[in-house]
């Protein structure tokens, strides 16, 4: 019994002695039948080349094995060489990302440079500003210290309007009340006289600060006596300085209107809510009493 590549096989063992002590040579010498010794020779033949077809796949299995069956060492550098081509790949792609973040990184700033520009602009352009107006407070400062110097300052209770002081008897006593005459005499005696309106500023001036004096429902009763009267001449209306009022729009609607038997014949401003103009009326210099408004140059 032979064993080739795993498998077991017979192969019959002719010697000299199995030929003789079997008659063979007596079989060739008695002539016998040529067909059964190359039947013989055939079955031989099939058994070995039985034999070398196995042991040739067998061969061939074997060297594909050990082709396609790497040894521990290779399985292990094919496994580093997978890994440096993965890591390779994710370097590759970790540093294209980090060149698009370099590129946003670099436009930002070239960004936040031209907009720190604008602002260092912006910036210059509000100091300049604030320099020139610092310049202008100065000077107006000054010229408001001379003028504090020239046109002088006004006694205690008494208002800065222009060049003139003010005094309003309201503000003194609410309930302190005159006639005309009586009114200009108190003027006087505070070395002033009553108010005279000449211009269109001073009449705002005079009529705004009557606005806070309301007190009466009646708007004729919440006004003060000024110095304008027209004593001399029924119709002709003179300030106290001799300069004859020929603005009309100032009067109220109907006014002046010389009402009563003994008439009307000195002047009234008052405060109206729907024009800043129409605000005067006449008055009986002797009977009605009223606040006033006394006016000087300032010291």
């Amino acid at each position: 019994m032979a064993n080739l590549l795993g498998r077991k096989f017979y192969i019959p063992r002719f010697s000299k002695s199995y030929f003789r002590d079997n008659g063979l040579f007596q079989i060739f010498r008695q002539g016998a039948s040529k067909r059964r010794v190359l039947l013989s020779l055939a079955l031989l033949n099939a058994v070995m080349l039985t034999a070398a077809v196995v042991l040739g796949i067998k061969c061939a299995r074997v060297k594909e094995r050990s082709l396609h069956v790497p040894s521990l060492a290779e399985v292990q550098l094919v496994n580093a060489l997978n890994n440096l081509r993965s890591n390779y790949s994710n370097i590759t792609e970790a540093a294209d990302e980090a060149k698009k973040t370099l590129k946003t990184v670099i436009n930002n700033h070239a960004q936040l440079k031209t907009q720190i520009k604008l602002k260092s602009v912006i910036i210059d352009n509000y100091q300049k500003e604030i320099q020139t107006l610092r310049t202008e407070s100065n000077q107006l400062q000054s010229n408001l210290t001379a003028l504090e110097g020239t046109c002088g300052k006004c006694l205690p209770g008494w208002t800065l309007f222009n060049s003139s002081c003010y005094f309003f008897s309201y503000f003194e006593s609410a309930a302190a009340k005159k006639t005309w005459t009586d009114s200009r005499a108190d003027c006087v005696r505070r070395g002033a006289d009553l108010v005279v309106i000449d211009s269109r500023e001073e009449q705002n001036f005079v009529s705004g600060n009557i606005k806070s004096m309301r007190s009466y429902p009646n708007q004729w009763d919440n006004g003060v006596w000024v110095g304008l009267t027209d004593i001399d001449t029924e119709g002709e209306w003179v300030w106290i300085n001799n300069v004859t009022e020929v603005e009309k729009r100032y009067w109220a609607y109907g006014e002046p209107n010389n009402h009563g038997r003994h008439g009307e014949d000195c002047a009234i401003v008052a405060y109206s809510s729907y024009s800043p103009w129409q605000t005067r009326f006449d008055g009986k210099c002797h009977e009605h009493l009223l606040a006033w408004t006394c006016e000087t140059a300032a010291q």
